[in-house]
């Protein structure tokens, strides 16, 4: 059975049939029109483009999606903490954001689509990725947490009375205090690393493709930075930490005299190759570190709940009989 699409290969989807009609002559309105009727199995997508479809139709710019303003891009020195729905949210964000910048600096809309939608497709891949490499590491945490129980029913199945043990007797009740409090800490500690191991931006070098838009028009600089800082306020995208990559693109183009978009663009495709590495890097870490959530608390867990009440039930049997 075939993987289905995530969200940015849809979106990406979208984009290249928008970038081929948009290419055979056909009217922005008009095209974004033909899209309504598109199959597409995202509810929330396809409400989009009947919305985008409306606006344009009515001489409105795209319409944002509505959602977290921070949800995907990190402010300046912050961390994004985004789910599947957030990361939609920033890449239609960035959709609307690249159409208003292309229309703003007269950049051709087809080339500029074709390219968005190639950076969507590696955001694609990174994402699944991520997602690969974390799911050895998350199953593994799944499968451990469920050992304290599998000690319980283990002692029962060997005719010990371990749930009278430790629901009725002091030693066990506090037993089970400990284990259930550890078992809680194991899970909060594991979710955390977890997310530490996630990408800290789901649309890294999304800031360098919106300035290479605008500068491939023909824009000055600082109309083309002022016109990326314009769509960002409109659309809702928070300021991401490529300033110090653009500063270094559009020196270096300054200084060779070559066009200031190639080096922007290439910077982005570097920024998602070094997100790609970085997240792989993490989740061969997030191995090794679950390995003390598990080690220090849900071990002790299984001593507590699933062979303690054993001994407690021997020892008992056992002074009972004297």
């Amino acid at each position: 059975m075939a993987e289905p699409l995530s969200g940015f290969d849809e979106l990406a989807s979208v984009v290249e049939k928008l970038a081929v009609l948009l290419a055979a002559g056909i009217a922005p309105a008009a095209a974004w029109g033909y899209l309504v009727d598109a199959d597409l199995t995202s509810e929330s997508l396809s409400r989009r483009v009947r919305e985008a479809a409306l606006a344009l139709g009515e001489g409105r710019s795209i319409p944002r999606a509505e959602g977290s303003d921070t949800a995907g891009l990190a402010s300046r020195g912050g961390r994004a903490r985004a789910g599947r729905g957030a990361a939609d949210d920033v890449a239609w964000r960035g959709l609307a954001a690249a159409w208003r910048i292309a229309t703003d600096a007269g950049a051709p809309l087809a080339p500029t689509l074709q390219r968005f939608a190639a950076s969507l497709r590696d955001l694609a891949d990174n994402e699944r990725d991520a997602r690969t490499a974390l799911a050895g590491p998350v199953a593994t945490t799944r499968m451990v947490m469920v050992l304290p129980l599998v000690g319980i029913f283990f002692g029962v199945a060997l005719g010990f009375d371990t749930l009278a043990t430790l629901f009725t007797t002091p030693p066990g009740l506090a037993c089970l205090a400990l284990g259930v409090t550890l078992i809680l800490v194991a899970r909060w500690w594991s979710a955390r690393l977890v997310r530490g191991a996630r990408p800290a931006s789901v649309v890294p070098g999304l800031g360098l493709d919106l300035i290479a838009i605008a500068v491939s028009g023909g824009a000055s600089i600082p109309r083309a930075l002022r016109s990326v800082d314009d769509a960002r306020t409109h659309c809702g995208l928070a300021v991401d930490d490529s300033a110090a990559e653009v500063d270094k693109a559009l020196a270096l183009s300054a200084r060779a005299g070559v066009p200031a978009a190639s080096l922007l663009r290439s910077a982005a495709d570097e920024a998602r190759r070094t997100a790609r590495g970085l997240g792989q890097r993490k989740a061969a870490a997030l191995s090794v570190t679950l390995m003390l959530p598990l080690g220090l608390c849900i071990l002790p867990a299984f001593m507590l709940l699933g062979v303690a009440p054993l001994l407690i039930s021997v020892l008992s049997s056992t002074l009972g009989s004297f």
